[in-house]
C-alpha cells in the first residue's frame, strides 16, 4: 500500500480537530464542563486521546474553540440566511439575534463558557475566535460605525453583558427585554432580525450540529495576543 499524500494526511488532521470541536460543544452542552472528560470528548469524537493534546493545550482551550466555532459559524447563518442583504441595521439585528439565540437555545453550553472566561486561564484566542471577532466587527462597519476600534469592542461587550444576564440562575433577564434595550442602543426597528414572536431567535437548538463543524482547515490555537 502506498503511504498517504500530504494533502490527504492534513485532510485527516482537520476532520480530526473538527470532530473534537463538535464532541466537546455536545457534551459539554448536555453535561457542564466539570462533568465532561478530554477522554470522554475523545470518545465521542471517534479520535484517540493523544489527539486531543495535539490539537489544543488543554480542555478550556478545546471548549473555548469549539463555543466559539458555534458562535461564529451561526452568526455567520444568520447573516448570510435568505434573503440575504447589505442592510447594515438588517445585519446587526441579525447578529444580535443570533447570539442572543445562542443563550436561550443553549443555556447550559453558554453559561460553561461564560463561566470558563472568568476562570484564571481568561480569555483565549484562536482561529475561531479571531473569525467570530471579524463577522461582528465587519457587522460594525456596515452598520455605519464612524469609529470601529471604539464601537466593535463595546458592541462585543454589550452582548457579553446581555448573555450573562440572560444566564444569570436565579435571575435571568428576559431575552425579549434584553433585545429590546441592545436595539434601542443601535436604533433598529423590533420588526428586524427575527422578533420573539416568530418563536425563533437566532439559534435554533438544533441537536445536529455536524454543519457548523465541517469547515475548511485553521490552526490550532496559540497563545493570547493584544488582537481582540
Amino acid at each position: 500500500m502506498s503511504p498517504r499524500s500530504a494533502s490527504v494526511n492534513e485532510e485527516l488532521r482537520r476532520r480530526s480537530r473538527e470532530r473534537l470541536l463538535q464532541a466537546a460543544v455536545e457534551l459539554v452542552g448536555e453535561r457542564g464542563y466539570d462533568a465532561t472528560t478530554l477522554g470522554d470528548i475523545a470518545d465521542r469524537a471517534g479520535s484517540a486521546r493523544g489527539l486531543v493534546s495535539y490539537y489544543f493545550p488543554g480542555k478550556r482551550q478545546l471548549v473555548q474553540s469549539a463555543v466559539h466555532r458555534l458562535m461564529h459559524r451561526t452568526l455567520e447563518e444568520a447573516l448570510e440566511r435568505e434573503p440575504r442583504t447589505e442592510d447594515g441595521r438588517e445585519r446587526m439585528a441579525r447578529a444580535i439575534d443570533a447570539i442572543l439565540g445562542l443563550a436561550r437555545d443553549r443555556p447550559v453550553l453558554m453559561r460553561q463558557h461564560m463561566a470558563g472566561i472568568l476562570q484564571a486561564e481568561g480569555f483565549m484566542q484562536c482561529p475561531e475566535q479571531r473569525r467570530l471577532a471579524e463577522l461582528l466587527r465587519d457587522t460594525m462597519v456596515r452598520h455605519g460605525s464612524p469609529d470601529v476600534d471604539s464601537d466593535y469592542p463595546m458592541m462585543r461587550a454589550l452582548l457579553m453583558g446581555a448573555v450573562y444576564a440572560a444566564l444569570v440562575p436565579g435571575v435571568p433577564m428576559p431575552v425579549p427585554v434584553l433585545r429590546a434595550e441592545l436595539f434601542k442602543r443601535y436604533r433598529l426597528d423590533w420588526e428586524l432580525g427575527l422578533p420573539p414572536e416568530t418563536g425563533v431567535c437566532g439559534g435554533r437548538g438544533d441537536k445536529d450540529l455536524s454543519r457548523f463543524f465541517a469547515t475548511g482547515a485553521a490552526p490550532e490555537c496559540g497563545p493570547p495576543d493584544q488582537s481582540k
